[in-house]
């Protein structure tokens, strides 16, 4: 099975490029995994709803452009369904079990995801209601799918 992760922006920081390194050394050993980096859009100092509707949008035809039919996707929104790290477990072993080839989490930029890619998503999952920066929320799932895999 294929764990996809796609993401928009760049880790600038080296403490989050080394603990995303460690995940992903600890889940390659069990699992292919493609971390997909996107370039993220500037968002101008008071950007009005309309420009900020139109960068998520550019930045989702980016996402759409690394996504098929075939993956099962799982959007991080914040209004997302909330779960356990057990729960999550037992959710990706079954989809395993049941032959799915690729699972797919998909990381929007500092805006979210547009509209349309989270359309695509068959789960729309949330770590927390607080809000996350979208380079450390990428360490904290790469944390919890080696959690939720080792269980």
């Amino acid at each position: 099975m294929k764990i996809k992760i796609i993401c928009v922006g760049k880790i600038k920081e080296k403490y989050l490029e080394d603990g995303i390194r460690d995940f992903s050394n600890q889940l390659k050993k069990h699992y292919d995994l493609e971390m997909i980096e996107l370039p993220d859009e500037k968002t101008p100092q008071g950007a009005s709803l309309v420009m900020e509707n139109k960068i998520k949008e550019a930045e989702g035809k980016r996402i759409l452009s690394k996504m098929s039919q075939e993956e099962y996707i799982f959007a991080l929104c914040i209004d997302g369904k909330q779960m356990s790290t057990e729960t999550l477990s037992k959710k990706l072993h079954r989809l395993e079990r049941e032959g799915t080839e690729i699972i797919t989490f998909l990381i929007g930029g500092s805006l979210g995801l547009s509209d349309e890619v989270v359309s695509k998503a068959k789960e729309k999952i949330s770590f927390s209601a607080m809000t996350f920066p979208h380079q450390l929320m990428r360490l904290i799932l790469m944390e919890q799918l080696a959690a939720a895999f080792s269980l």
